[in-house]
């Protein structure tokens, strides 16, 4: 009996102060220990549903210890490194050097280095713009027409996320690797790849991380469980092995 664990990367970064209410999410160290935390809560639950309940791992938890679980599989995209202009002051900006990048840098490395830890990366479409911010739609809106840099965000697009997690899901399904998928996600674009592996008579079972999933998501799932993290102790150490 095998799990596997596919977690979509940027839906897990914006969900995270919810399963892991206690964690610093601007440390990578914190972050990358979060990923092998939620498999372990989910084989938990799983044994605990189970005869003969193996008990609760997520105590010392460590991905290569339990042979329930299959992998770990990350989907994300590296940061954009390129240089930009502020859409109103028109001065520059170095991507490669903004907090955002160089966290999520540092993630990828922390769980290239994970036991049982797959990182699939797609890529971000370097055709960038820069969007409105909603607090500042609003303040527009209500006739306070000051504008500056910090009313702009920019948007990007991730490319190749959903077919790299799809094609991970057939080939598991079709050669029977696993027998349960937790999805951590909330996207319809991950129906496609759900209702495959329950074809295939694999228990596929959500993990929104408190968000709020996609209808067609939900119609085609098995059932829905969150992770949602206790206080860790004060001796816990932020690595991953």
């Amino acid at each position: 009996m095998s799990t596997a664990i596919v977690i979509d990367g940027a839906y897990f970064l914006r969900r995270f102060g919810y399963s892991f209410p206690h964690l610093d999410r601007n440390d990578p160290a914190q972050v990358a220990w979060a990923v092998p935390y939620l498999a372990g809560w989910h084989l938990a639950i799983r044994h605990r549903s189970e005869p003969h309940a193996l008990g609760d791992v997520t105590q010392g938890y460590r991905p290569g210890e339990s042979s329930d679980l299959y992998r770990i599989f990350f989907y994300d995209c590296p940061p954009l490194t390129k240089r930009l202009h502020y859409p109103i002051s028109r001065k520059s900006l170095d991507l490669a050097k903004t907090s955002t990048a160089i966290q999520r840098q540092a993630i990828h490395r922390r769980l290239l280095d994970a036991r049982k830890v797959a990182l699939r990366l797609g890529r971000l479409n370097e055709d960038v713009v820069w969007v409105p911010k909603p607090e500042a739609m609003r303040r527009w809106l209500d006739k306070q027409f000051v504008v500056s840099d910090e009313d702009f965000e920019i948007k990007t697009v991730q490319k190749g996320v959903d077919m790299r997690l799809g094609l991970d899901v057939a080939a598991m399904a079709f050669k029977r690797q696993v027998d349960q998928i937790i999805l951590v996600a909330g996207d319809a674009d991950f129906v496609p790849a759900a209702k495959l592996a329950r074809r295939e008579g694999i228990d596929v079972v959500l993990d929104p991380m408190g968000g709020r999933a996609a209808r067609d998501l939900l119609d085609h799932v098995d059932g829905v469980r969150m992770c949602r993290m206790l206080e860790p102790s004060s001796d816990t150490e932020w690595r991953i092995e």
